[in-house]
């Protein structure tokens, strides 16, 4: 192991000089890079050997985390960081006259996801890897070749380009051919009796390969485990031709074949407007559930000869509704490949599954058309359909003549399978992501089967990794912080709550205001260099990046905005402001689309008014992602959580500002409640209106948009500024004032307007109290360590997978 500078640069030289052809002197940047990833990648190594040893000595539960998305972020200084020897790195270096920041430009992010659910699960596997005493948790996801998209602005609109990550390869990455499974698609299933047995062949399908790829995933300073995220890889079955005989006709098949078969993993999220992206959609959730299951029980075959057991050692979490059915799939193998009986395949089943819902959203909880679905995958619908029938017959038993428990846990019902039901009946538990969520889910959402099975159901609220997105991302305030308390709170986040004598310290709130703005400087120096646009770091930096979605209502903010300039233009004053959004609109969003047209031409008008431009500065950050997070967080002096109530589950970017000292300006929604119980009315703004109160109308349909919109001046002329040609005559936002007012606004938006502007009003007061401001700040970051990752996968350890 690398214990000091000399022996890094001993091990380094070693490593290049085998690796790479050039002497390091003649060497690029990037044979330089190549050098420094095999090097970690073998420090990595020696620890994966011993974890594996370690696992099957301990018989502890392996964990295995399906996700549609990872968000991991950049590799390089987040191993060298839980190595513990990135100062050394760095300076060894220096001393062999290479620069580490030059290496770290080269260092690539995995663009697999688009939001707080891939990060999330990123966050889960750091703090799996991290946490002694929790179970081995390994990450299963797909490969996708070219991710989400990049994301261009041209001319205020959103434009998606497609993202080749993979083109120069994946350092981090390896291939492990020699575990690929074969995943089967379409064809038909006959059956036949194998002495007292019925048998189930698959026929005619079409095979696809999944192809593993494995990278490291090191804990914080715990040199005893490596864990890993396999990603896979969707490849063509080898196919035999006879060259003398082969005609056009089947060249063409199997051109279509491979082309079909490498749309499984080329990007993330294909449109499902049509039948044949919907398509797409399935295949791929088939692709990772099947490549799942069938690796892991051959995996554990492998170390123990048989599935004796295997629910006691083995746990799948499903990461919200796309993988789910891999309960289906893990039944298809245990009756069709080990011939187990459904009883004793159900026992097992139902005993390994564990399930995490996410949204409340329709769209969101899946469902497939029962024609599209049994055409595509014969075999699993035959085994939906019994899950069904039983299902039903227990349900009957236990309720009897109570139709409508019936109707409302079908998983099969009205021409399609819905996959949320699946997931809460092959599973032997189900979280919500925070109090209100979870609240939500026992009470309506999942209400049905919550009255069937309550045991089943439990609360964890979201954590996100504080050592990725405080300590690494923020070094100035790390710093401060292990300066005045030591260095145990990256290990045990809680232990922040020491910064609260703090709070009264002159000195230490000016030290802390001292990193603010350095952040802020930075993230200054990012934009003018990225995008060319000059903003005042003495400003308060207001911010919502997330991706877009109508529920997360950017446009309120935007119409805030609106509202501030008009007053400003009427001689109103406030604190001067930075107003900066980010994030991704999926790419057949029109309405999210537009949402980002608008806020660049808000900021067009606003950022060029030569009366105003000194008070506000609006700026929309290109490609949000992971690495530009980590110069955001730590810059915000307001983190925007601004969703309907009831409809953000639990959030994660309130958790990121919050340790970075920003204050939640934010809806009554998800964990913005929790940080509210945390921090106190003092260090927080919530407002608008209560879950209960968004499902009562809702359920009433007693809210009238237009009343809101008629009894109040200063948003109905917002409002007409849509479309009246204020903003832009070139582009009609008729679809932003349409969803206002035409679509009796879903979301709230006007009725949350002028409680949203008041808070925000309060809080920009706030600032120009300093002192007040700062304390409120460190408050923040004090009380934010239960919102650590760490402890959301302690109680999932303790609650979930080692509670059976």
């Amino acid at each position: 192991m690398i214990k000091d500078k000399e022996s890094f640069k001993a091990k380094y030289l070693e490593t290049f000089e085998r690796v790479e052809s050039n002497p390091l002197e003649l060497a690029n940047c990037w044979e330089k890079y190549h050098a420094l990833v095999t090097l970690v990648k073998e420090l990595t190594n020696a620890i994966w050997v011993s974890t594996i040893k370690s696992n099957i000595k301990k018989d502890k539960r392996r964990v295995y985390y399906l996700s549609m998305e990872f968000m991991i972020g950049k590799m390089l200084s987040y191993h060298l960081m839980n190595l513990g020897i990135e100062n050394i790195v760095r300076e060894g270096l220096a001393d062999l006259n290479v620069s580490y920041d030059e290496l770290l430009h080269q260092d690539e992010e995995a663009p697999l996801g688009n939001g707080g659910l891939g990060r999330l699960a990123a966050c889960y596997l750091d703090s799996m890897a991290h946490e002694k005493e929790a179970g081995c948790g390994f990450g299963f996801g797909i490969r996708y070749k070219y991710g989400l998209f990049n994301q261009k602005i041209v001319d205020g609109y959103q434009v998606e380009i497609p993202d080749p990550w993979l083109k120069d390869g994946y350092l981090w990455e390896t291939i492990k051919p020699d575990q690929m499974v074969t995943v089967k698609f379409k064809g038909h299933v006959r059956t036949e009796m194998a002495g007292d047995r019925l048998v189930f062949i698959h026929e005619n399908y079409e095979p696809v390969l999944a192809i593993p790829h494995d990278i490291f995933i090191s804990g914080y300073r715990n040199m005893a485990r490596v864990n890993y995220l396999r990603l896979y890889s969707a490849e063509p079955a080898e196919q035999e031709f006879d060259l003398l005989s082969f005609n056009r006709g089947e060249f063409a098949k199997a051109a279509a074949y491979r082309a079909e078969v490498e749309a499984i993993s080329s990007i993330l999220y294909p449109g499902d407007q049509n039948e044949a992206g919907s398509e797409l959609r399935l295949r791929q959730e088939y692709f990772l559930s099947a490549a799942s299951m069938g690796d892991t029980i051959s995996y554990y075959k492998t170390i123990y000869g048989s599935l004796d057991k295997f629910a006691q050692r083995v746990a799948f979490h499903i990461n919200d509704t796309h993988p789910a059915v891999s309960i289906p799939e893990l039944m298809r193998i245990l009756i069709d490949e080990e011939g187990m009986g459904w009883e004793e395949a159900w026992e097992i089943t139902v005993n390994v599954f564990s399930y995490t819902n996410h949204t409340i959203l329709p769209e969101a909880l899946e469902r497939w058309p029962v024609e599209q679905f049994r055409a595509l995958l014969p075999r699993i619908f035959m085994i939906i359909e019994e899950i069904d029938r039983r299902f039903r017959l227990e349900v009957s038993r236990q309720f009897p003549g109570d139709d409508d428990l019936l109707r409302q846990t079908a998983i099969i019902a009205g021409g399609w399978i819905h996959m949320a039901h699946l997931a809460v009946v092959g599973s032997y538990s189900v979280n919500g992501v925070s109090q209100i969520h979870s609240k939500i889910l026992k009470e309506k959402v999942l209400g049905a089967f919550y009255r069937i099975a309550p045991e089943k159901f439990h609360n964890i609220t979201n954590g996100v990794s504080h050592r990725r997105f405080l300590h690494h991302a923020n070094p100035p305030l790390s710093d401060l912080i292990s300066q005045a308390i030591g260095r145990g709170w990256l290990d045990q986040a809680t232990e922040l709550k020491q910064l609260l004598p703090f709070t009264r310290d002159p000195g230490f709130l000016e030290q802390l205001a001292q990193a603010k703005h350095q952040n802020k400087e930075q993230l200054v120096k990012f934009i003018h260099e990225r995008q060319g646009v000059k903003i005042d770091p003495a400003s308060i930096f207001d911010i919502q990046v997330k991706r877009l979605h109508a529920y997360k209502r950017q446009i309120l903010n935007v119409l805030k905005i609106m509202d501030l300039y008009n007053g400003l233009k009427e001689g109103k004053t406030i604190l001067p402001t930075t107003f900066i959004f980010g994030g991704k609109a999926s790419s057949g969003y029109q309405l999210a689309k537009a949402v980002i047209k608008l806020i660049h031409s808000v900021a067009q008008i606003v950022n060029n008014d030569s009366q105003v431009k000194d008070f506000m500065r609006v700026v929309f950050l290109e490609n949000f992602n992971v690495s530009l997070g980590e110069i955001v967080y730590p810059a915000a002096d307001i983190s925007e959580q601004i969703s309907t109530a009831s409809m953000e589950a639990s959030g994660t970017g309130n958790m990121k500002f919050m340790f970075n000292g920003a204050i939640t300006l934010g809806s009554r929604d998800g964990a913005n409640l929790e940080i509210a119980e945390a921090v106190g009315d003092e260090h927080i703004a919530l407002f608008g209106l209560t879950a209960d109160q968004v499902i009562g109308l809702y359920d009433s349909c007693r809210y009238r948009a237009w009343d809101e919109y008629s009894s109040t001046p200063r948003l109905k002329r917002v409002v007409d500024q849509l479309v009246n040609g204020f903003i832009e005559k070139s582009y009609d936002f008729h679809i932003l004032y349409d969803s206002l007012l035409r679509d009796n606004d879903q979301f709230f938006v006007l009725k949350d307007f002028y409680p949203y502007v008041q808070a925000w009003e309060r809080l920009n007061r706030k600032y120009a109290d300093q002192e007040k401001w700062l304390h409120s700040a460190l408050h923040n970051i004090a009380k934010a360590g239960i919102f650590s990752s760490d402890r959301a996968i302690k109680e999932y350890d303790c609650l979930i997978w080692n509670n059976r």
